[in-house]
């Protein structure tokens, strides 16, 4: 049973995301909130797999309640945020405070279903393209060079030099498939070492890698950097 803790100001909102995934076989609403810090207190106490986070309510907002459920080791769920409007900033904002999914207000019952379970099977709620999307909007934000020495390896986790291709290449926005073709090896193998990047970064998501790597120097605005060493 997939286990949901809904945080939204909105009681109509909630009774509606309620009656939707109460009525999906496999999918309970463990619990409601209606403001982030209620939301955090509902998360430690109940752990459930995914957090159907609104973006805007007052007090503490969805933003930094999400910051601070990712930060609490205590607490293994997934946020998936939930907005009305589509902007860019709101994308990255969610991401970057370590949501592991993004989703319109306005999406159908099927969608929103959808967006429970992959991120209740520890998936990110992305698709390459949209990551693409994420990267450029970070790119844009962080204001990255064109151009970076090499990261650092000896202070940051101990990737292969394999695992640091293929962190390279999530960081482009590719999907196993893509990155199994341009490294030339089985996407089954793609799968194993996108698992181990993930592990060795401590990040839940591919996505989480995305901004990883950016901030650490792994790649930069029109491909990825190599390894030192």
């Amino acid at each position: 049973m997939t286990r949901v803790l809904l945080v939204d100001d909105q009681e109509l909102v909630r009774a509606g995301f309620r009656i939707i995934l109460n009525s999906e076989p496999g999918i309970e609403v463990v619990g409601e909130a209606a403001n982030g810090g209620d939301g955090i207190r509902l998360a430690q106490e109940l752990n459930p797999d995914v957090i159907c986070m609104d973006v805007q309510m007052p007090g503490m907002d969805g933003l930094e309640a999400t910051r601070q459920i990712v930060a609490d080791a205590s607490i293994a769920s997934h946020v998936l945020m939930l907005t009305t409007f589509d902007r860019d900033d709101y994308l990255f904002a969610a991401l970057s405070a370590g949501a592991s999914g993004f989703l319109l207000k306005t999406a159908s019952p099927e969608n929103l279903v959808e967006a429970v379970q992959v991120l209740a099977r520890g998936d990110a709620l992305l698709s390459p393209s949209v990551t693409r999307r994420v990267i450029e909007s970070f790119g844009r934000r962080a204001r990255l060079p064109d151009r970076v020495d090499p990261p650092d390896r000896s202070t940051l986790p101990d990737l292969t030099e394999r695992e640091t291709e293929v962190l390279a290449q999530i960081a482009l926005g590719r999907s196993n498939a893509e990155i199994a073709v341009e490294l030339f090896v089985g996407e089954a193998t793609v799968k194993t070492h996108v698992s181990n990047v993930l592990g060795k970064l401590g990040v839940r998501d591919r996505i989480q890698a995305v901004v990883f790597a950016y901030e650490n120097g792994f790649a930069v605005r029109g491909g990825p950097v190599p390894p030192s060493g």
